[in-house]
């Protein structure tokens, strides 16, 4: 897939994803699932905690996608534990299966890496899904 066909390509779908904290204090793995409306993402990430099943923090996304470029605010549910928005801005790839940027907390000046990718089911399921209904 060239970066035009990239860009077209839609968001929608289960992505899978760690983000990483800087100085080599660790990495956590998330699930996200987007939702893409045009231009506009919206959706939901789920981290586990712990090794207990089902345990983990939860958090809405909100956010736009322009052409290549993907950004989003990710605002966790439990505001008592994590008041502070996360601010995701990353890069699709040329064949539209990851994402790769930076995530930043402006009110402890906390930044880092990510990146997140979608199963190659998940991407050509909801390609043909447009497709049909093109």
């Amino acid at each position: 897939m060239n970066a035009n066909a990239a860009s077209a390509a839609n968001l929608t779908g289960v992505w899978r994803g760690r983000y990483v904290y800087p100085h080599h204090l660790g990495e956590v793995s998330f699930l996200a699932t987007l939702i893409e409306t045009a231009t506009r993402l919206t959706g939901t990430v789920s981290e586990p905690v712990g090794a207990a099943a089902g345990a983990g923090i939860d958090a809405t996304l909100a956010g736009d996608r322009t052409g290549s470029i993907v950004s989003f605010v990710k605002t966790y549910q439990d505001l008592a534990r994590f008041p502070d928005p996360v601010e995701y801005n990353g890069t699709l790839s040329a064949d539209g299966m990851e994402i790769r940027g930076t995530w930043l907390i402006r009110g402890h000046a906390l930044r880092g890496t990510f990146v997140m990718a979608r199963p190659a089911r998940s991407h050509a399921s909801v390609s043909r899904k447009v497709t049909e209904r093109a």
